[in-house]
Protein backbone atom coordinates (compact mmCIF):
# COMPACT_ATOMS: atom_id res chain seq x y z
CA UNK A 1 0.00 0.00 0.00
CA UNK A 2 1.46 3.35 -1.10
CA UNK A 3 -0.84 6.07 0.26
CA UNK A 4 1.70 8.90 0.15
CA UNK A 5 3.27 10.94 -2.61
CA UNK A 6 6.68 12.58 -2.92
CA UNK A 7 7.34 16.12 -4.11
CA UNK A 8 8.00 14.74 -7.59
CA UNK A 9 4.63 12.95 -7.67
CA UNK A 10 5.85 9.40 -7.03
CA UNK A 11 3.84 7.06 -4.78
CA UNK A 12 5.45 6.20 -1.47
CA UNK A 13 4.69 4.18 1.67
CA UNK A 14 2.97 5.43 4.83
CA UNK A 15 6.13 5.77 6.92
CA UNK A 16 8.13 7.63 4.24
CA UNK A 17 5.22 10.00 3.67
CA UNK A 18 4.95 10.72 7.40
CA UNK A 19 1.29 9.63 7.55
CA UNK A 20 0.17 9.03 11.14
CA UNK A 21 -3.37 7.81 10.35
CA UNK A 22 -3.92 4.18 11.28
CA UNK A 23 -4.05 2.19 8.02
CA UNK A 24 -4.08 -1.30 9.50
CA UNK A 25 -7.17 -3.53 9.63
CA UNK A 26 -8.08 -4.42 13.23
CA UNK A 27 -9.39 -7.80 12.09
CA UNK A 28 -6.84 -9.27 9.65
CA UNK A 29 -3.89 -7.00 10.45
CA UNK A 30 -3.22 -6.13 6.82
CA UNK A 31 -2.20 -2.64 5.80
CA UNK A 32 -5.29 -1.29 4.08
CA UNK A 33 -7.83 1.48 4.26
CA UNK A 34 -10.08 1.05 7.30
CA UNK A 35 -13.43 0.78 5.55
CA UNK A 36 -15.89 0.25 8.42
CA UNK A 37 -15.46 -0.22 12.15
CA UNK A 38 -11.67 -0.38 11.85
CA UNK A 39 -11.92 -3.24 9.34
CA UNK A 40 -10.75 -3.31 5.72
CA UNK A 41 -13.22 -3.71 2.83
CA UNK A 42 -12.38 -7.41 2.41
CA UNK A 43 -13.18 -8.21 6.04
CA UNK A 44 -16.34 -6.07 5.95
CA UNK A 45 -17.51 -7.81 2.78
CA UNK A 46 -16.74 -11.25 4.21
CA UNK A 47 -18.82 -10.45 7.31
CA UNK A 48 -21.77 -9.13 5.29
CA UNK A 49 -21.79 -12.05 2.84
CA UNK A 50 -21.48 -14.60 5.64
CA UNK A 51 -24.51 -13.08 7.38
CA UNK A 52 -26.50 -13.23 4.13
CA UNK A 53 -25.48 -16.67 2.84
CA UNK A 54 -24.99 -18.54 6.16
CA UNK A 55 -22.59 -21.08 4.59
CA UNK A 56 -22.31 -23.11 7.80
CA UNK A 57 -26.03 -23.40 8.57
CA UNK A 58 -26.08 -26.14 7.30
CA UNK A 59 -22.60 -26.40 5.78
CA UNK A 60 -22.55 -25.73 2.04
CA UNK A 61 -19.20 -25.67 0.23
CA UNK A 62 -20.73 -23.88 -2.76
CA UNK A 63 -21.74 -20.92 -0.62
CA UNK A 64 -18.32 -20.81 1.02
CA UNK A 65 -16.77 -20.72 -2.43
CA UNK A 66 -19.12 -17.94 -3.56
CA UNK A 67 -18.06 -15.80 -0.60
CA UNK A 68 -14.40 -16.42 -1.45
CA UNK A 69 -14.95 -15.48 -5.10
CA UNK A 70 -16.71 -12.22 -4.27
CA UNK A 71 -14.33 -11.11 -1.54
CA UNK A 72 -11.23 -11.84 -3.64
CA UNK A 73 -12.38 -9.46 -6.35
CA UNK A 74 -9.78 -6.94 -7.50
CA UNK A 75 -12.30 -4.24 -6.62
CA UNK A 76 -14.23 -5.49 -3.56
CA UNK A 77 -15.73 -2.00 -3.19
CA UNK A 78 -17.74 -2.70 -6.34
CA UNK A 79 -19.18 -5.85 -4.77
CA UNK A 80 -20.09 -3.87 -1.65
CA UNK A 81 -21.90 -1.30 -3.81
CA UNK A 82 -23.61 -4.04 -5.85
CA UNK A 83 -25.12 -5.54 -2.69
CA UNK A 84 -26.73 -2.19 -1.84
CA UNK A 85 -27.75 -1.03 -5.32
CA UNK A 86 -31.31 -1.17 -6.72
CA UNK A 87 -32.87 -1.12 -3.28
CA UNK A 88 -30.77 -4.03 -2.06
CA UNK A 89 -32.32 -6.54 -4.50
CA UNK A 90 -29.05 -8.44 -4.92
CA UNK A 91 -28.58 -8.70 -1.16
CA UNK A 92 -32.19 -9.89 -0.85
CA UNK A 93 -31.55 -12.65 -3.40
CA UNK A 94 -28.45 -13.78 -1.54
CA UNK A 95 -30.38 -13.83 1.72
CA UNK A 96 -33.07 -16.04 0.18
CA UNK A 97 -30.33 -18.40 -0.98
CA UNK A 98 -28.80 -18.30 2.50
CA UNK A 99 -32.22 -19.07 4.02
CA UNK A 100 -32.33 -22.08 1.63
CA UNK A 101 -35.48 -20.63 0.09
CA UNK A 102 -33.89 -20.57 -3.40
CA UNK A 103 -32.01 -23.66 -4.55
CA UNK A 104 -28.77 -23.33 -6.47
CA UNK A 105 -30.15 -24.61 -9.77
CA UNK A 106 -31.10 -23.12 -13.12
CA UNK A 107 -34.63 -24.42 -12.66
CA UNK A 108 -35.01 -22.43 -9.44
CA UNK A 109 -33.68 -19.28 -11.14
CA UNK A 110 -36.03 -19.82 -14.10
CA UNK A 111 -38.97 -19.68 -11.69
CA UNK A 112 -37.92 -16.26 -10.38
CA UNK A 113 -39.00 -13.00 -12.06
CA UNK A 114 -36.59 -12.28 -14.92
CA UNK A 115 -34.87 -9.18 -13.53
CA UNK A 116 -31.32 -7.82 -14.04
CA UNK A 117 -30.46 -8.77 -10.44
CA UNK A 118 -31.53 -12.40 -10.98
CA UNK A 119 -29.68 -12.77 -14.29
CA UNK A 120 -26.55 -11.05 -12.98
CA UNK A 121 -26.36 -13.41 -10.00
CA UNK A 122 -27.06 -16.42 -12.23
CA UNK A 123 -24.20 -15.29 -14.49
CA UNK A 124 -21.81 -15.07 -11.53
CA UNK A 125 -22.78 -18.56 -10.35
CA UNK A 126 -22.52 -20.06 -13.85
CA UNK A 127 -19.23 -18.38 -14.74
CA UNK A 128 -17.66 -19.73 -11.56
CA UNK A 129 -19.13 -23.24 -12.10
CA UNK A 130 -21.34 -23.10 -9.02
CA UNK A 131 -24.22 -23.60 -11.45
CA UNK A 132 -23.65 -25.87 -14.47
CA UNK A 133 -22.95 -24.15 -17.78
CA UNK A 134 -25.88 -23.81 -20.14
CA UNK A 135 -25.19 -24.73 -23.75
CA UNK A 136 -26.61 -21.44 -25.00
CA UNK A 137 -27.80 -18.86 -22.50
CA UNK A 138 -29.24 -16.66 -25.24
CA UNK A 139 -31.42 -19.52 -26.44
CA UNK A 140 -32.48 -20.40 -22.89
CA UNK A 141 -33.49 -16.79 -22.23
CA UNK A 142 -35.45 -16.70 -25.50
CA UNK A 143 -37.36 -19.83 -24.53
CA UNK A 144 -38.19 -18.27 -21.16
CA UNK A 145 -39.27 -15.02 -22.86
CA UNK A 146 -41.44 -16.96 -25.32
CA UNK A 147 -43.30 -18.79 -22.56
CA UNK A 148 -44.03 -15.47 -20.84
CA UNK A 149 -45.21 -13.93 -24.14
CA UNK A 150 -47.50 -16.84 -24.95
CA UNK A 151 -48.96 -16.73 -21.43
CA UNK A 152 -49.85 -13.08 -22.00
CA UNK A 153 -51.75 -14.08 -25.15
CA UNK A 154 -53.52 -17.06 -23.59
CA UNK A 155 -56.73 -15.06 -23.05
CA UNK A 156 -57.00 -14.44 -26.80
CA UNK A 157 -56.96 -17.87 -28.51
CA UNK A 158 -57.42 -16.37 -31.99
CA UNK A 159 -54.07 -14.58 -31.51
CA UNK A 160 -52.30 -17.12 -29.30
CA UNK A 161 -52.60 -20.12 -31.65
CA UNK A 162 -51.00 -18.67 -34.82
CA UNK A 163 -48.33 -16.82 -32.83
CA UNK A 164 -47.40 -20.00 -30.96
CA UNK A 165 -47.06 -21.96 -34.21
CA UNK A 166 -44.98 -19.18 -35.80
CA UNK A 167 -42.78 -18.80 -32.71
CA UNK A 168 -42.17 -22.49 -32.13
CA UNK A 169 -42.03 -23.96 -35.63
CA UNK A 170 -40.37 -21.08 -37.43
CA UNK A 171 -38.20 -19.20 -34.93
CA UNK A 172 -37.48 -21.64 -32.10
CA UNK A 173 -36.69 -24.49 -34.48
CA UNK A 174 -34.34 -22.22 -36.46
CA UNK A 175 -32.66 -20.80 -33.35
CA UNK A 176 -31.97 -24.26 -31.97
CA UNK A 177 -30.31 -25.22 -35.24
CA UNK A 178 -28.25 -22.03 -35.31
CA UNK A 179 -27.26 -22.45 -31.65
CA UNK A 180 -25.46 -25.68 -32.49
CA UNK A 181 -23.68 -24.09 -35.44
CA UNK A 182 -22.66 -20.62 -34.26
CA UNK A 183 -21.66 -18.80 -31.08
CA UNK A 184 -23.31 -15.46 -31.94
CA UNK A 185 -27.02 -15.65 -31.13
CA UNK A 186 -27.53 -12.05 -30.03
CA UNK A 187 -28.82 -10.66 -33.33
CA UNK A 188 -30.84 -13.77 -34.20
CA UNK A 189 -32.65 -13.75 -30.84
CA UNK A 190 -33.39 -10.03 -30.95
CA UNK A 191 -34.78 -10.33 -34.50
CA UNK A 192 -36.99 -13.28 -33.51
CA UNK A 193 -38.39 -11.39 -30.53
CA UNK A 194 -39.20 -8.36 -32.68
CA UNK A 195 -40.93 -10.42 -35.37
CA UNK A 196 -43.04 -12.31 -32.81
CA UNK A 197 -43.96 -9.08 -31.01
CA UNK A 198 -44.90 -7.26 -34.23
CA UNK A 199 -46.95 -10.26 -35.45
CA UNK A 200 -48.90 -10.20 -32.20
CA UNK A 201 -49.57 -6.45 -32.57
CA UNK A 202 -50.82 -7.00 -36.12
CA UNK A 203 -53.22 -9.77 -35.14
CA UNK A 204 -54.55 -7.64 -32.27
CA UNK A 205 -55.15 -4.75 -34.70
CA UNK A 206 -56.77 -7.10 -37.23
CA UNK A 207 -59.16 -8.43 -34.59
CA UNK A 208 -60.02 -5.06 -33.04
CA UNK A 209 -60.40 -3.10 -36.29
CA UNK A 210 -61.89 -5.71 -38.62
CA UNK A 211 -63.01 -8.62 -36.44
CA UNK A 212 -60.79 -11.01 -38.42
CA UNK A 213 -58.22 -13.65 -37.55
CA UNK A 214 -55.02 -14.90 -39.16
CA UNK A 215 -56.94 -17.34 -41.38
CA UNK A 216 -59.04 -14.57 -42.96
CA UNK A 217 -56.37 -11.96 -43.76
CA UNK A 218 -56.78 -10.15 -47.07
CA UNK A 219 -54.28 -8.01 -48.94
CA UNK A 220 -56.37 -4.91 -48.30
CA UNK A 221 -55.86 -5.41 -44.54
CA UNK A 222 -52.09 -5.64 -44.94
CA UNK A 223 -51.98 -2.56 -47.15
CA UNK A 224 -54.01 -0.57 -44.64
CA UNK A 225 -51.86 -1.70 -41.68
CA UNK A 226 -48.55 -1.01 -43.41
CA UNK A 227 -49.62 2.39 -44.77
CA UNK A 228 -50.08 3.73 -41.24
CA UNK A 229 -47.74 3.59 -38.27
CA UNK A 230 -44.00 3.08 -37.90
CA UNK A 231 -41.63 1.19 -40.20
CA UNK A 232 -41.30 -1.60 -37.61
CA UNK A 233 -44.68 -2.88 -38.82
CA UNK A 234 -42.86 -4.36 -41.82
CA UNK A 235 -41.32 -6.92 -39.48
CA UNK A 236 -44.55 -8.93 -39.93
CA UNK A 237 -43.26 -10.04 -43.35
CA UNK A 238 -41.86 -13.41 -42.18
CA UNK A 239 -45.09 -14.07 -40.24
CA UNK A 240 -47.16 -13.51 -43.39
CA UNK A 241 -44.81 -15.77 -45.36
CA UNK A 242 -45.27 -18.44 -42.69
CA UNK A 243 -49.07 -18.15 -42.90
CA UNK A 244 -48.86 -18.60 -46.67
CA UNK A 245 -46.95 -21.87 -46.16
CA UNK A 246 -49.63 -23.01 -43.72
CA UNK A 247 -52.39 -22.17 -46.18
CA UNK A 248 -51.26 -22.87 -49.76
CA UNK A 249 -53.01 -20.59 -52.24
CA UNK A 250 -53.37 -17.64 -49.86
CA UNK A 251 -52.47 -14.65 -52.05
CA UNK A 252 -51.16 -12.03 -49.62
CA UNK A 253 -47.71 -10.52 -49.32
CA UNK A 254 -45.58 -7.90 -47.63
CA UNK A 255 -42.99 -6.52 -50.00
CA UNK A 256 -39.40 -6.61 -48.80
CA UNK A 257 -38.21 -3.24 -47.55
CA UNK A 258 -35.59 -1.79 -49.86
CA UNK A 259 -33.12 0.81 -48.70
CA UNK A 260 -33.66 4.08 -50.56
CA UNK A 261 -29.97 4.93 -50.37
CA UNK A 262 -26.72 3.07 -49.80
CA UNK A 263 -24.52 5.19 -47.53
CA UNK A 264 -20.84 4.98 -48.40
CA UNK A 265 -18.10 7.09 -46.85
CA UNK A 266 -15.02 8.01 -48.83
CA UNK A 267 -11.80 6.13 -48.23
CA UNK A 268 -10.25 9.36 -46.96
CA UNK A 269 -13.01 9.64 -44.32
CA UNK A 270 -12.36 6.03 -43.36
CA UNK A 271 -8.60 6.63 -43.02
CA UNK A 272 -9.26 9.77 -40.98
CA UNK A 273 -11.33 7.69 -38.55
CA UNK A 274 -8.55 5.08 -38.33
CA UNK A 275 -6.10 7.85 -37.42
CA UNK A 276 -8.59 9.29 -34.91
CA UNK A 277 -8.91 5.93 -33.12
CA UNK A 278 -5.15 5.40 -33.03
CA UNK A 279 -4.57 8.84 -31.49
CA UNK A 280 -7.62 9.01 -29.16
CA UNK A 281 -5.75 8.56 -25.86
CA UNK A 282 -8.81 9.81 -23.94
CA UNK A 283 -10.89 6.86 -25.17
CA UNK A 284 -10.74 3.38 -23.64
CA UNK A 285 -8.34 1.12 -25.55
CA UNK A 286 -11.01 -1.59 -25.85
CA UNK A 287 -13.35 0.78 -27.72
CA UNK A 288 -10.51 1.88 -29.99
CA UNK A 289 -9.58 -1.75 -30.76
CA UNK A 290 -13.22 -2.66 -31.53
CA UNK A 291 -13.49 0.38 -33.79
CA UNK A 292 -10.26 -0.47 -35.61
CA UNK A 293 -11.43 -4.05 -36.25
CA UNK A 294 -14.62 -2.61 -37.75
CA UNK A 295 -12.76 -0.06 -39.87
CA UNK A 296 -10.22 -2.63 -41.08
CA UNK A 297 -12.52 -5.55 -41.89
CA UNK A 298 -16.12 -4.26 -41.97
CA UNK A 299 -17.54 -7.23 -40.03
CA UNK A 300 -20.77 -6.69 -38.04
CA UNK A 301 -20.47 -5.21 -34.55
CA UNK A 302 -22.28 -8.25 -33.17
CA UNK A 303 -19.48 -10.51 -34.41
CA UNK A 304 -16.81 -8.17 -33.03
CA UNK A 305 -18.44 -8.34 -29.59
CA UNK A 306 -18.24 -12.16 -29.68
CA UNK A 307 -14.51 -12.39 -30.42
CA UNK A 308 -12.26 -14.12 -27.88
CA UNK A 309 -8.55 -13.81 -27.20
CA UNK A 310 -8.21 -17.22 -28.89
CA UNK A 311 -9.23 -15.52 -32.15
CA UNK A 312 -6.00 -13.48 -32.09
CA UNK A 313 -3.11 -15.47 -33.52
CA UNK A 314 0.54 -14.45 -33.20
CA UNK A 315 3.08 -16.16 -35.47
CA UNK A 316 6.53 -15.45 -36.82
CA UNK A 317 4.82 -13.78 -39.78
CA UNK A 318 2.87 -11.32 -37.67
CA UNK A 319 -0.43 -10.95 -35.81
CA UNK A 320 -3.67 -12.25 -37.29
CA UNK A 321 -7.36 -12.19 -36.40
CA UNK A 322 -9.37 -15.37 -37.03
CA UNK A 323 -12.65 -14.19 -38.57
CA UNK A 324 -13.13 -16.92 -41.16
CA UNK A 325 -11.25 -19.70 -42.88
CA UNK A 326 -8.26 -17.45 -43.59
CA UNK A 327 -6.71 -15.46 -40.71
CA UNK A 328 -6.97 -11.73 -41.40
CA UNK A 329 -3.66 -9.85 -41.03
CA UNK A 330 -3.48 -7.10 -38.40
CA UNK A 331 -1.31 -4.18 -39.62
CA UNK A 332 2.11 -4.18 -37.98
CA UNK A 333 1.59 -0.59 -36.81
CA UNK A 334 -1.47 -1.65 -34.77
CA UNK A 335 -0.10 -4.92 -33.36
CA UNK A 336 1.37 -3.30 -30.18
CA UNK A 337 -2.01 -1.71 -29.37
CA UNK A 338 -3.81 -5.04 -29.87
CA UNK A 339 -1.27 -6.84 -27.71
CA UNK A 340 -1.50 -4.23 -24.94
CA UNK A 341 -5.28 -4.65 -24.90
CA UNK A 342 -5.08 -8.44 -24.69
CA UNK A 343 -2.65 -8.22 -21.78
CA UNK A 344 -4.80 -5.72 -19.87
CA UNK A 345 -8.43 -6.15 -20.89
CA UNK A 346 -10.93 -4.13 -18.91
CA UNK A 347 -14.06 -5.47 -17.23
CA UNK A 348 -12.28 -8.13 -15.16
CA UNK A 349 -11.88 -6.30 -11.87
CA UNK A 350 -15.08 -7.63 -10.29
CA UNK A 351 -17.02 -10.76 -11.30
CA UNK A 352 -15.91 -11.35 -14.92
CA UNK A 353 -12.41 -12.61 -14.13
CA UNK A 354 -10.60 -15.32 -16.13
CA UNK A 355 -12.82 -14.74 -19.15
CA UNK A 356 -11.72 -15.51 -22.71
CA UNK A 357 -13.78 -12.71 -24.29
CA UNK A 358 -11.71 -10.14 -26.19
CA UNK A 359 -14.09 -7.47 -24.86
CA UNK A 360 -15.34 -8.62 -21.42
CA UNK A 361 -18.70 -7.25 -20.29
CA UNK A 362 -20.05 -6.25 -16.91
CA UNK A 363 -21.93 -9.51 -16.41
CA UNK A 364 -19.89 -12.54 -15.39
CA UNK A 365 -18.95 -14.83 -18.26
CA UNK A 366 -20.38 -12.46 -20.87
CA UNK A 367 -18.89 -10.22 -23.55
CA UNK A 368 -19.64 -6.52 -23.78
CA UNK A 369 -23.01 -5.87 -25.38
CA UNK A 370 -22.97 -5.03 -29.12
CA UNK A 371 -25.20 -2.04 -28.29
CA UNK A 372 -22.48 -0.67 -25.99
CA UNK A 373 -20.00 -0.85 -28.85
CA UNK A 374 -22.47 0.83 -31.21
CA UNK A 375 -23.18 3.69 -28.82
CA UNK A 376 -19.50 4.32 -28.16
CA UNK A 377 -18.47 4.18 -31.83
CA UNK A 378 -21.34 6.38 -32.99
CA UNK A 379 -20.36 8.82 -30.26
CA UNK A 380 -16.97 9.07 -31.95
CA UNK A 381 -18.61 10.04 -35.23
CA UNK A 382 -18.48 6.62 -36.90
CA UNK A 383 -21.32 6.07 -39.41
CA UNK A 384 -21.80 2.32 -39.02
CA UNK A 385 -23.45 1.52 -42.36
CA UNK A 386 -21.37 4.01 -44.32
CA UNK A 387 -18.08 2.67 -42.93
CA UNK A 388 -19.08 -0.96 -43.46
CA UNK A 389 -19.85 -0.31 -47.13
CA UNK A 390 -16.68 1.76 -47.61
CA UNK A 391 -14.51 -0.92 -45.96
CA UNK A 392 -15.90 -3.83 -47.96
CA UNK A 393 -15.77 -1.90 -51.23
CA UNK A 394 -12.13 -1.08 -50.52
CA UNK A 395 -11.23 -4.67 -49.65
CA UNK A 396 -12.86 -6.20 -52.74
CA UNK A 397 -10.55 -4.06 -54.87
CA UNK A 398 -7.57 -5.80 -53.27
CA UNK A 399 -8.81 -9.36 -52.72
CA UNK A 400 -11.10 -11.51 -54.88
CA UNK A 401 -14.58 -12.10 -53.44
CA UNK A 402 -13.99 -15.81 -52.80
CA UNK A 403 -10.79 -15.33 -50.79
CA UNK A 404 -12.19 -12.31 -48.96
CA UNK A 405 -15.35 -14.22 -48.05
CA UNK A 406 -13.24 -16.96 -46.52
CA UNK A 407 -11.12 -14.46 -44.62
CA UNK A 408 -13.99 -12.40 -43.17
CA UNK A 409 -16.70 -15.04 -42.85
CA UNK A 410 -19.05 -13.29 -45.29
CA UNK A 411 -20.89 -15.06 -48.10
CA UNK A 412 -19.36 -14.80 -51.57
CA UNK A 413 -22.65 -13.34 -52.85
CA UNK A 414 -22.53 -10.45 -50.37
CA UNK A 415 -18.99 -9.52 -51.30
CA UNK A 416 -19.72 -9.91 -55.00
CA UNK A 417 -22.43 -7.26 -54.62
CA UNK A 418 -19.92 -4.94 -52.97
CA UNK A 419 -17.42 -5.69 -55.73
CA UNK A 420 -20.03 -4.71 -58.31
CA UNK A 421 -20.80 -1.48 -56.43
CA UNK A 422 -17.09 -0.69 -56.29
CA UNK A 423 -16.57 -1.64 -59.96
CA UNK A 424 -13.85 -4.02 -58.78
CA UNK A 425 -12.42 -6.62 -61.21
CA UNK A 426 -13.56 -10.14 -60.36
CA UNK A 427 -10.37 -11.95 -61.38
CA UNK A 428 -9.35 -14.75 -59.06
CA UNK A 429 -6.12 -13.30 -57.67
CA UNK A 430 -4.54 -13.49 -54.23
CA UNK A 431 -3.03 -10.73 -52.13
CA UNK A 432 0.56 -11.43 -51.14
CA UNK A 433 0.14 -9.53 -47.87
CA UNK A 434 -1.63 -12.56 -46.41
CA UNK A 435 0.68 -15.60 -46.55
CA UNK A 436 -2.22 -17.96 -45.77
CA UNK A 437 -3.67 -17.38 -49.27
CA UNK A 438 -0.46 -18.44 -50.95
CA UNK A 439 -0.18 -21.48 -48.70
CA UNK A 440 -3.60 -22.76 -49.72
CA UNK A 441 -2.91 -22.14 -53.39
CA UNK A 442 0.25 -24.21 -52.97
CA UNK A 443 -1.81 -27.07 -51.55
CA UNK A 444 -0.69 -26.65 -47.95
CA UNK A 445 -3.04 -27.27 -45.06
CA UNK A 446 -3.84 -24.18 -43.02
Amino acid sequence: MLPGRTDTGEDTCRDCAGITTNLTCDNCGREAERFRGGHCITCVLTTDLTELLRPNDPPDLRLKRLIKILTESTRPESIYTWLRSNGGRSASLLKRIGDREIELSHQAFDELPRTPAVEHLRAILTHNRILPAQEDRQLAMFEQWLEERLNQLSTAPEIHAPIERFARWHHLKRLRAESSATKNMNYAVRSAKQEITEAGKFLRWLHDEHGRTASSIRQIHLDEYLSDGTSTRRHIRNFIQYLKRETPGKDVQVAARLARTTPVLSQQERLDLVRKLIEADNVAVSIRIAGLIFLLYGIPIGRIAMLTIDDVEVTGKGMFLNLGRYPAPIPELLAPMFWAHIQNRGGQQTVNRDTRWLFPGVRAGSPRSPNTHLIKLRGMGINIQGIRNATLQSLVKEIDATSLARMLGYSKQTLSRHAGAASAPMASYVVGKNPHFAQERAGKTL
